[in-house]
């Protein structure tokens, strides 16, 4: 193995240019929106403990959180139910896709967080009096998790909220469980509006860069989530984190990481640095070819694999 890069000295815009060429994966159609991303967009941003960041081209291009935004989600439930949300929602890995019509069959719980089931119930489990409540919850949380004001695609939140079938189906079947107390149409339209915040890899990079340091967001020093909240939260994106291809992820690339649709995918190293990547094709898992592809080379340069020794 050759000596690991300084992540202060990493050229990003020669790993940039390892994948650009790659045309595998296709660009995921749920929604006009994320139809019409540009499947040539390529960006990866680093973000180290005294917040400076590494940005490649392309990490000034906003896009919708989507899937990136369950990890916050989960720290914010965490937060707010003062850890009880782990007795609402389950921690282990499912080797189904995120949307699978499927809760844990003993408990009517969903199976983690990372999936949409999971992140239909700890959007749900946040703060606030009714759906507008939690929605500003959300909105203010991800804003500490970023360091800074984050703004919603309301296009794209009506669009997620109008076309999410199979998201209003599992928030209809944990109502019939007895797990969901909200309404089923309160439920999707809190997530969806959390999935449509705006963000660019820089910021998604900060984002993960919060978790990784323990909860402290290194650019505005704000204690956002107690350490306990942020080892609980980057623990479960090791394991569920890229649905079914979880354990692949892992084993290639080593660092905790939560994939989109949207083909972004942010990593968060702990005690060592945060992450993000956007290319919007993605592979069968929803994973972005050209982010997976980065993030292991990324993983491989640096010598951050969590399980690398010496």
């Amino acid at each position: 193995m050759n000596p690991p890069s300084d992540p202060r000295r990493y050229d990003l815009e020669a790993l940039r240019a390892r994948v650009r060429d790659e045309r595998g994966g296709r660009v995921d159609d749920s929604i006009p929106q994320l139809a019409e991303a540009d499947p040539d967009l390529v960006a990866i941003a680093l973000v180290l403990p005294d917040g400076t960041a590494r940005t490649s081209t392309g990490c000034d291009v906003t896009f919708s959180l989507q899937s990136a935004v369950k990890p916050f989600l989960f720290a914010l439930a965490l937060l707010d139910t003062d850890g009880e949300a782990l007795d609402r929602v389950g921690i282990e890995p499912t080797g189904e896709a995120f949307d699978a019509l499927k809760l844990e069959s003993d408990t009517g719980r969903p199976p983690n967080p990372m999936v949409n089931a999971g992140a239909l119930l700890t959007a749900s489990l946040v703060d606030g009096s009714d759906a507008e409540a939690r929605a500003d919850r959300i909105a203010r949380g991800l804003s500490a998790f970023a360091g800074r004001t984050l703004d919603v695609d309301d296009d794209v939140a009506h669009n997620e909220h109008l076309l999410g079938d199979r998201n209003h189906a599992l928030a209809h079947l944990m109502r019939a469980e007895g797990t969901l107390t909200p309404s089923a149409d309160d439920a999707v339209a809190v997530y969806a509006r959390a999935c449509a915040t705006l963000v660019d890899t820089e910021t998604l990079a900060v984002m993960g860069a919060t978790l990784a340091f323990g909860g402290l967001n290194p650019r505005t020093g704000e204690r956002v989530v107690p350490r306990r909240v942020a080892r609980d939260v980057v623990s479960v994106m090791a394991t569920c984190g890229v649905y079914d291809g979880s354990g692949r992820w892992m084993r290639a690339v080593g660092i905790p990481a939560k994939s989109s649709v949207s083909g972004a995918i942010v990593l968060s190293a702990p005690g060592r640095l945060g992450a993000a990547t956007v290319s919007p094709p993605l592979d069968e898992q929803g994973t972005s070819v050209r982010g997976r592809i980065m993030s292991e080379a990324l993983s491989d340069d640096l010598a951050i694999h969590s399980f690398e020794v010496g």
